[in-house]
């Protein structure tokens, strides 16, 4: 099965969210999960639409998880709508990446327009993703278009250059494939699958809003993710964005510092899990000494205990510019929706036109402006400028790769035969 067959012109689609009448280009049969498990449901009410509800919050009050279960039997079709680094550049990634915290309150948005059925939002440094669950997707990947628009403040033109639309066997397999680490930047990495269960998690939460099918949908990818990764050798060996960002500076050292990488002077803003990957794999070079900055002592105190051969320098974002002056490379890993260091700051603060800095920003939204490297003594790279490093751990990685397709296809023939049963099920009854 490949992606590329399901995905939709998104021009004609993306019409609809200004008025326009647009056609769809996907036809769906029952594979399409049409789940119908109401028997006394016509054959009109499995197919009406519903209209599009103005994003002007006036929409439908949120649904209970009763009435979401219920909607299962309105003919409801799987789709995913969202972007990525293979399709999107950080710029516009992080106009749309959503915190954790919030992907329940988005998920409701997204519910409470009309259209949708069931949502969940998966959002992470590399991709931001919707999946839904609707029984029209002209309306549905309308209301879905408008609300990404309104809220990241982009136009719709914009969007439609970056946005890609799967649906019904094509959703399905996109998420197997995520889980499973196949469609990361860095093939096989693990973190993702912790993300895509935090996702299924979320969404059976009370204030969640999955569903009958997504729920099923999320815990089938998790479950085939996990078989993966113990069937199959995808990521034996392999590498995070945290260690690429770690190989991508010791590659670089020498050339933009004139300094090995053993004797650069190394800090790290932020104390999350993105450093505590960042200090694993530093460990495993024979790390010795690095200074975190933090807006509290608490994280960087626990990640101190949990790396006891390495001394941990612990200062307060106060002291942010005195450590970026002593360091030679900063990685900088938070969740600030600002920047924390750009062009004016360093010239504020007399970092430019000094000793050589590299900034490694790993961080979405960037926590580092581009606008850095207008400065002679400093290079900044961000997570996009980490593809040429991991492109090697893809080739290298071949045959695990379609061991792994493999078991993910058993996994989505699954998922979708529930579908399928459950709609069998319901014509018997008829």
């Amino acid at each position: 099965m490949k992606l590329s067959s399901g995905i939709i012109l998104l021009s004609s689609i993306l019409m609809s969210a200004h008025g326009f009448v647009a056609t769809s280009s996907s036809s769906f049969t029952s594979s399409s999960l049409r789940v119908a498990t109401d028997p006394t449901a016509t054959e009109s009410e499995l197919t009406e639409g519903t209209p599009v509800v103005p994003l002007n919050g006036a929409g439908r009050p949120k649904r209970t998880r009763q009435e979401r279960l219920e909607a299962a039997s309105k003919g409801l079709q799987v789709h995913v709508v969202g972007l990525s680094i293979h399709h999107a550049s950080v710029e516009v990634r992080e106009k749309l990446a959503i915190a954790e915290a919030d992907w329940n309150s988005a998920s409701a948005d997204l519910v409470a327009t009309g259209s949708i059925a069931e949502a969940a939002v998966l959002s992470t440094c590399n991709r931001f993703e919707v999946y839904y669950a609707a029984t029209d997707a002209r309306e549905a990947m309308a209301a879905v278009t408008q609300y990404l628009s309104k809220r990241a403040e982009l136009p719709v033109s914009l969007l439609r250059q970056n946005l890609f639309m799967l649906s019904s066997d094509d959703a399905v397999w996109h998420l197997m494939r995520v889980a499973g680490g196949l469609d990361s930047l860095v093939v096989g990495e693990g973190q993702i699958l912790s993300q895509v269960r935090q996702c299924h998690l979320h969404s059976i939460e009370e204030d969640g809003s999955g569903g009958k099918v997504l729920s099923r949908l999320l815990q089938s990818a998790v479950q085939a993710g996990k078989r993966v990764r113990s069937e199959t050798a995808i990521s034996k060996g392999s590498v995070s964005i945290s260690s690429a960002a770690v190989e991508l500076s010791e590659m670089l050292c020498s050339k933009d510092l004139q300094l090995p990488f053993s004797e650069a002077r190394l800090a790290v803003v932020g104390a999350g899990k993105m450093t505590r990957l960042l200090l694993t794999h530093l460990a495993s070079r024979g790390l010795e000494k690095i200074t975190i900055v933090n807006r509290s002592r608490k994280s960087p105190e626990e990640l101190a205990e949990q790396f006891p051969d390495v001394e941990v320098d612990i200062k307060l974002m106060d002291d942010l510019w005195d450590v970026v002056a002593n360091a030679d490379i900063v990685y900088t890993a938070t969740s600030a929706v600002d920047y924390l260091v750009d062009k004016g700051l360093l010239e504020e603060n007399g970092l430019a036109g000094g000793k050589p800095l590299m900034l490694v920003d790993i961080a979405v939204p960037r926590n580092v402006g581009t606008n850095c490297n207008e400065l002679s003594n400093v290079v900044a790279y961000n997570v996009d400028d980490l593809k040429a490093v991991v492109a090697r751990n893809t080739a290298m990685r071949q045959k695990e790769m379609i061991e792994a397709e493999n078991l993910l296809q058993e996994e989505s023939s699954g998922f979708c035969g529930w579908g399928e049963s459950l709609l069998a099920i319901s014509t018997i009854n008829q």
